[in-house]
This record gives C-alpha cells, structure tokens and sequence, in this order.
C-alpha cells in the first residue's frame, strides 16, 4: 500500500471511529422492563397459590426456583417489601387482580402496628407495604397503621445518644450498649410521613436528631459508613464502630453505602437543609467512585477477593432510586444529568440477562448477597433488590415523561 492510500485509509478509519463515539448508546427501554416484573409477579402469585397470607417471599437462593417463604412477623424485617412490590406492579399495569393481592399481603402486617417494638425496621415493613397502599389508594386505614408504625419508633429513641436503638437483642449478645445501624435512616421518611400527616410532630425532631449523630459519627473521614455505630447509653458518647454483614470494621460495606445515599436523600428532600446535600453527594462519591465497569458492585468494595467476590444487586437497584431522586434535588445541573446517568447505567445493567433471573426463577434479580459472613443469602434473588428495582424503574419511567 503506497504512502497516499495509507493515509486515506487511517482518515477512513478515524472517521468512522469518531462518528461511533458520537452516536448516543440506544435509549433505556423502561417499559420493557416494566412489562418484564409484571411478568414475573404474575408467575410468582401463580406459585404462591393457593394463598397463605400469613407467608410471604424472603429469597430464592442460587440453584433454586421457587420462593423461600417467612411468617409475617415483626421480627422477620423483610416481610414488606412483597406488598410493596404489588403495589408497585399495580402501579404500573392498573391490574384489579394485583391491586387485590397487594391489599391483602398489606393487610397481614396490620398488628405489627399495634406494639411493642421489636427494632428498628418498621420502616421496610409498614412504609414499603402501607405506606405505598395509601399513596395509590389513599385509604385511611393505611395512614392510621403508619402513624401508628411511626409513634413505636419513638420508644428506640435515646435523647441522650441523640439516635434510636437498632436491635434490642444485640446489647446483651454482643455487649453494645446502644447499636444504631446505617440501614435505620430509612425509617426517617415514615417519620417524616407520619408527623406530616397527623402524628406527634415530635417526630421530625427525633428523625433530624438521628441523621445528625449518624452524619457525624458513623461514617470515616473518607465518607464510607460503618455498618453498627456503638454508643454509651449513660452519656450518648460514640464508643466504635464496626461491622457485622461487612467485610471488616473499616471495609466499604456495599448495601450500608446504598442505604446512607437513600436515606440522605430522603433527608434533604423533607428538610431543604443544605447540610444534608452537601454530605449526600460526599457520601454518593465515595460509592460511584470505586464501582466496577459495569455499576453493580461487589457485596463490600474491600473484599480481598475481587473481582471473583459476590455482587450485591440489592446495593445497586437502592443506589439507583436514590439517584433519580437525588438527581431531581440537585440544583447544579451538570451534577443532576451525572446522577441521573449513573443510576440509569445501574438500571441499565439490572435490566440484562446476567442480572436478570429471566425463566430461572420468578424473582426479577439475580446476584445479591444477603449476609456474606454469615453465609446467608449469598449469590441468591432476595427481595429487597426486587422492591428497589421497581421503584427505581418507576422513578426512571416519571423522571423521563
């Protein structure tokens, strides 16, 4: 080839790899993932036929095809996430047979209202569930359960700590006197909800107070969270922090990670504090930052054994809604479309095959982890990641109309 044609022929190439990088990737198809969970939770109400309504969907471990069901129970902290994702479906398909399901998985829950406490999860069981109940069908039996939800959380709250217990049990299991763990800041939009909406107005107090002490001692300078925050009951003096479904004391826990962008969002949304952005989008970095190629990340960043670790698609699907969210709250522009374009990229990976259960099962993901170092619900469909996902899909689906 003389000298000339070369040249031509490097121009012709350069051309067409210019004119590749400009074309925009195929535009997200929210429906079609939509339609895809419709699909899946018709074919997992026809398994859970005939009804127990006192049993609901906690996991599908690796290998498995059907649903691993727990008792309605307040100690079981999973049990609203399948209401809520009916209700979710609902939302979408308008489907009168779903809307009738959700209502009545919602209805088990009812006397986890009524007390005593057992910890702090009240929030994913009575907001995903009754929370997503009265917002579609505005009953007033689902507001009275969520006020009433919301009041027994006042009973964790230590003033002088300045946050709520998380597990009562632990302080004589593990000697910690007072544990608060990252995954409490998603109770603070029931609270949020509950004070808006009738209930003591005390309760944004209380909710303010805990994401303060959380903010400034559970997390490291780096802006990672320890999985438990450990404080003296007596004096409310931070004592440590550690783990136990992390890696390690000091590791990046994935779902921890996830849930302080969620609830920090949540937090800046109800107050307009700029103090909860600015900390949010710290928080945010230190997780997009160290993410894998494609955005779903390993169950702790920290794992030695990366890149064979789990993944934990859970993290990934509660990261990408508070992302829409946060990217709606954002006043810098440049910085909303980053956050609306990482979580997209998330959804994006979530939507595939490799992510996607598919005919394998009838849950919607595959590969999150549950409790890694307790070899619990590792590499399985657990579903919370199914509850996030939805939501995401339909926070993407409002955002983009």
């Amino acid at each position: 080839m003389n000298k000339n044609k070369w040249k031509q022929c490097c121009i012709g190439i350069l051309g067409v790899c210019l004119l590749l990088s400009c074309q925009k990737s195929p535009a997200f198809d929210v429906d079609k993932s939509l339609d895809y969970c419709v699909t899946q939770v018709g074919r997992s109400l026809n398994q859970l036929k005939p009804y127990d309504y006192t049993r609901v969907p906690r996991n599908i471990l690796s290998g498995e095809q059907h649903w691993n069901l727990r008792p309605v129970a307040i100690e079981e902290w999973c049990a609203g996430f399948w209401p809520g994702v009916l209700w979710y479906t609902y939302e979408y398909a308008q489907d009168s047979a779903i809307l009738e399901q959700a209502r009545n998985y919602t209805n088990s829950l009812a006397s986890i209202a009524d007390g005593p406490v057992y910890d702090h999860d009240l929030g994913f069981l009575m907001f995903c569930s009754f929370g997503n109940g009265f917002r579609l069908t505005q009953d007033p039996a689902y507001k009275e359960v969520i006020i009433k939800s919301a009041h027994l959380l006042m009973d964790l709250y230590n003033p002088v700590v300045g946050t709520m217990l998380s597990w009562p049990r632990e302080v004589a299991n593990n000697g910690w006197p007072h544990n608060t763990i990252i995954d409490n800041m998603i109770n603070l939009e029931m609270m949020f909800w509950a004070a808006n909406h009738g209930g003591d107005p005390n309760l944004i107090e209380i909710a303010k107070n805990h994401a303060d002490k959380t903010m400034q001692y559970h997390f490291r300078p780096d802006h990672t969270c320890y999985h438990v925050a450990v404080y003296d009951t007596s004096n409310g003096r931070f004592i440590k922090g550690v783990t136990h479904q992390g890696y390690s004391d000091n590791s990046m826990w994935a779902r921890g990670q996830a849930w302080a962008i969620y609830g920090y969002t949540v937090m800046y949304r109800e107050t307009q504090d700029p103090k909860y952005l600015d900390f949010v989008q710290k928080v945010a970095k230190a997780y997009l930052d160290r993410l894998p190629e494609d955005y779903v990340p390993y169950w702790d960043f920290d794992d030695p054994l990366i890149p064979q670790a789990p993944r934990d698609a859970s993290a990934a699907a509660i990261t990408a809604s508070a992302l829409i969210e946060l990217s709606k709250l954002v006043p810098e522009q440049k910085q909303a479309k980053a956050y609306f374009e990482a979580a997209e990229r998330m959804l994006r990976s979530l939507s595939r095959g490799p992510y996607q259960s598919g005919t394998e099962n009838t849950s919607f993901l595959k590969h999150s982890t549950g409790h890694k170092p307790g070899a619990s619900e590792v590499d399985a469909s657990i579903i919370y990641a199914d509850y996030y996902y939805i939501e995401a899909l339909l926070r993407y689906r409002n955002a983009i109309q």
